[in-house]
């Protein structure tokens, strides 16, 4: 960990910092769906990703299941209070107390977004990120049309290993640009002394 003094404050940039993907999807999914998500995990821990999620069952349980299998990192942000409500793979259970509203915290806490199945919450946090320039890559997932046409925001795939290969890839060059443009503000900070 390394300090960095400027007039207004003091930042700290950490070495390494391990890619967040999120993973969404149904809390009620179908075996083929749950079967996908704990590929997902496990590919993505061997990838050395964090996953977040929802935290509860279903999709979120299955990936997390399939990262813990394989050493990953898990994070659920819980829509209740209770840390307890969390499934068993979950590491760190963040209760936000914000029903269906934690949704947003889940997407805008990673750098992409697997989407796999889903409902209605699921199509909710597809919106949240796609409004947010966030990547979403879908398994099995919803499809938009617009104005008639298919809208291609969403990034169709055909495996798990496709996912994470999009994800990661995706991800990396997002953390890329957001590094480059915090060394130009802090170097726009510092200027302005």
């Amino acid at each position: 960990m390394r300090f960095i003094e400027t007039k207004d404050c003091v930042m700290v940039r950490y070495p390494s910092r391990k890619l967040i993907i999120a993973v969404i999807g149904d809390s009620a999914c179908s075996a083929e769906e749950s079967r996908l998500a704990e590929t997902v995990g496990e590919l993505l821990a061997q990838r050395d990703a964090t996953v977040v999620c929802g935290g509860l069952g279903g999709v979120m349980e299955a990936v997390c299941r399939g990262s813990r299998s394989r050493g990953g990192l898990t994070v659920g942000i819980l829509p209740g209070g209770d840390p307890g409500t969390a499934n068993p793979w979950v590491d760190i259970a963040v209760a936000t107390g914000l029903g269906e509203a934690r949704n947003v915290l889940v997407v805008k806490s990673a750098r992409a977004i697997i989407a796999i199945g889903g409902g209605y919450g699921t199509l909710s946090e597809l919106a949240y990120g796609l409004k947010n320039g966030i990547p979403v890559i879908g398994l099995n997932t919803w499809s938009l049309v617009r104005d008639g046409r298919e809208d291609d925001s969403i990034l169709a795939v055909d495996s798990p290993a496709e996912a994470v290969d999009r994800a990661v890839s995706l991800a990396a060059m997002r953390e890329k640009h957001d590094a480059g443009e915090s060394r130009r503000a802090g170097a726009a900070m510092s200027a302005g002394r």
